[in-house]
């Protein structure tokens, strides 16, 4: 398990390993969530990554006639 120190200015340093493992670059965009006493730091990744990723989805769902508008 890493242990990170929170600067004087509230920044905190993913250890090197963390940052390797999530592919994380300098400069990029992370989501932050505070859950239940926990901060949570997830990747924003671009839509794009997201392209391909539902290929074979059942979208012959039934909507509501309002939805289809």
């Amino acid at each position: 398990m890493n242990t990170v120190t929170i600067s004087p200015k509230f920044q905190v340093v993913i250890p090197k390993q963390v940052r390797e493992m999530l592919h994380v670059k300098p400069g990029q965009k992370m989501r932050v969530i505070a859950y239940d006493n926990h901060v949570i730091l997830i990747p924003a990744r671009p839509i794009k990554e997201a392209r391909g990723s539902l290929i074979g989805i059942d979208t012959s769902v039934p909507r509501e006639e309002e939805d289809r508008v």
